[in-house]
């Protein structure tokens, strides 16, 4: 199938970007759901599933079960007019090897504009061995630690001072003992440069 494993970094979701946006879009069709029906929501499952795997998809340019089967999906609405029925044999093996080609070309150029519109937003941002760094405190960690969330809550802490570099994206600091349960290495999008020591 041409997949591969990528790590990402902890707190840096864009680095999994599509599957974000899918989890994104599942959040809403299930908070759809608990809205919609209340505590009996899990009974509404198939058919958020449903919803998902026949909705069109800009990224392949079909829905996913077309992707998978070849076909649009028959709902029962849809059986009055299906009076012609597809034979399985070479015809329908073609025609799914044609989707396949055809999913895996819209995902590449789907991938180029998303990877285009992610470039347009990002800089480049690098430190030195010895600096001294402010992180950022992601909302959960600062209502832990902080007991404060929303606008009163400190949006960066430190600085801590950068005690290595780890590939091109990732920094360990030497972190105070208070904070030895926090892994000490950190996107560079989770830190800010300090400009003078406090």
């Amino acid at each position: 199938m041409g997949t591969k494993l990528e790590y990402s970094s902890a707190y840096h979701p864009q680095t999994d970007g599509q599957i974000e946006r899918v989890n994104q879009l599942l959040e809403d069709l299930l908070r759809a759901c608990v809205l919609t029906y209340g505590p009996n929501w899990e009974d509404s499952l198939p058919y958020a599933e449903f919803s998902y795997n026949n909705s069109f998809q800009a990224s392949i340019e079909m829905s996913p079960f077309q992707a998978l089967y070849g076909r649009q999906c028959r709902t029962p609405l849809m059986w009055e007019e299906a009076g012609k029925r597809q034979f399985f044999g070479p015809a329908m093996f073609e025609e799914a090897a044609e989707n396949v080609a055809k999913v895996r070309d819209n995902l590449r150029i789907a991938q180029s504009r998303q990877k285009s519109y992610a470039d347009q937003r990002r800089r480049e941002l690098t430190f030195e061995v010895g600096e001294f760094v402010y992180l950022k405190v992601s909302p959960l960690r600062g209502t832990k630690r902080f007991h404060t969330r929303g606008k009163l809550a400190p949006r960066y802490v430190g600085p801590y001072k950068i005690k290595k570099k780890i590939g091109d994206l990732a920094y360990e600091l030497e972190l105070p003992k208070h904070l030895s349960g926090v892994h000490p290495v950190f996107h560079v999008s989770q830190l800010r440069k300090c400009l003078r020591l406090p």
